[in-house]
């Protein structure tokens, strides 16, 4: 009994002193409170393993937030942020460039600028897809890549030019995207400028896409159905990113080069944007400007991504696969009007080109 009493004493005395459990320290950016947690919603594969094994814990580490990561591509990515519209529970979205100006027309996306994220100061222009909408944070371009063993073999001429992959050389042993990926339709895109064209006329480019289908046996969904193609010798040439070719050459030692065509190569990057009235606004601004860091960059270029900064160099083992020289030509078309006319040309593809898939393999 005399316990009992006890026991009432001290709650009695701690609930008038205002006494009670310590509570956690915040380690998120507000300081109070509990353990903050933004969700990010990106790419699968070696963007998100790098985010979720290397950039998210030392983020937590320097500020005590935890990183969600949900796995997707950029159009699912999209649906999923406009479904959520009223109530979002995605901070940060990553995007391709084309879905970049899409997510800005709807209303998905927090305008993000240097006073916001100040490492913005230090971007490479040559990523950005808009200004003031994302922050570039993955870089590559998009380009033709063939089997150097093969090729000697076989006594193939490199390639130099965007229209050198439409060829019977080949024999169909080739792994090039659908229009439905990004990578077939930035391949369209370089056939039309390599052939007279533009971003007013692609006329020229579907023209010569029906070429490319006639010595192809297929056109790949992904680039997951692709890299076994190359892996496994179903293919000798193929359009990529650039961080996929530098896997397989460097990591999975296949005899694969980067071309950087005559015509040039498209550099873009996977870009981050801060989703609209998204729950934990200040942190999510905080992890994009880290992971537009010094440090954050070189994580992503010992990986095969270009880094985005100015100035900073991809790291050396990955040069003589993708490194770009001064004299390469590089392009950045108006990603605007791309994602405007894609609709109408990735139709006009499907009912024109695809059809033709394997005709000049008979």
């Amino acid at each position: 009994m005399k316990k009992i009493l006890s026991l009432l004493v001290v709650l009695m005395l701690a609930a008038m002193t205002g006494c009670a459990p310590t509570p956690q320290k915040s380690t998120g950016a507000s300081g109070e409170g509990t353990t903050k947690k933004i969700t990010i919603a990106g790419n699968g594969g070696k963007i998100e393993k790098i985010i979720r094994e290397e950039i998210a814990p030392k983020f937590k580490e320097e500020t005590g937030i935890e990183i969600n990561y949900i796995a997707g591509l950029s159009g699912e990515i999209l649906s999923k942020v406009e479904l959520q519209k009223k109530a979002p529970q995605i901070d940060i979205a990553f995007f391709v460039p084309l879905d970049v100006p899409r997510a800005n027309e709807k209303g998905l996306v927090e305008v993000i600028d240097e006073t916001k994220v100040p490492n913005l100061k230090n971007i490479d222009s040559r990523f950005i897809a808009i200004d003031n909408v994302a922050a570039p944070a993955f870089g590559l371009v998009n380009a033709p890549a063939y089997n150097t063993e093969s090729f000697k073999k076989n006594k193939i001429k490199p390639i130099e030019s965007w229209n050198d992959l439409a060829s019977p050389a080949y024999k169909g042993k080739t792994a090039f995207a659908d229009i439905s990926n990004d990578w077939g339709f930035n391949t369209l895109y370089s056939f039309a400028l390599a052939n007279g064209g533009s971003i007013d006329n692609l006329e020229p480019g579907l023209k010569k896409a029906k070429e490319l289908a006639g010595y192809s046996s297929t056109f790949y969904k992904n680039s997951t159905q692709m890299m076994p193609a190359i892996q496994q010798g179903a293919a000798d040439v193929t359009v990529m990113g650039s961080y996929v070719i530098a896997d397989l050459a460097v990591n999975s030692g296949l005899p694969l080069k980067m071309v950087v065509p005559k015509e040039g190569v498209y550099m873009h990057a996977f870009s981050a944007t801060l989703v609209k009235n998204s729950p934990n606004q200040q942190e999510a601004i905080d992890f994009i400007n880290y992971l537009i860091s010094e440090e954050s960059q070189k994580t992503s270029a010992e990986a095969g991504f270009y880094p985005v900064l100015k100035g900073m160099k991809l790291p050396e083992k990955y040069e003589s696969v993708i490194g770009l020289k001064e004299s390469d030509k590089t392009y950045k078309p108006d990603v605007k009007k791309l994602a405007e006319i894609r609709s109408e040309w990735t139709d006009r593809w499907s009912k024109e080109v695809t059809p033709e898939l394997g005709k000049l393999l008979k």
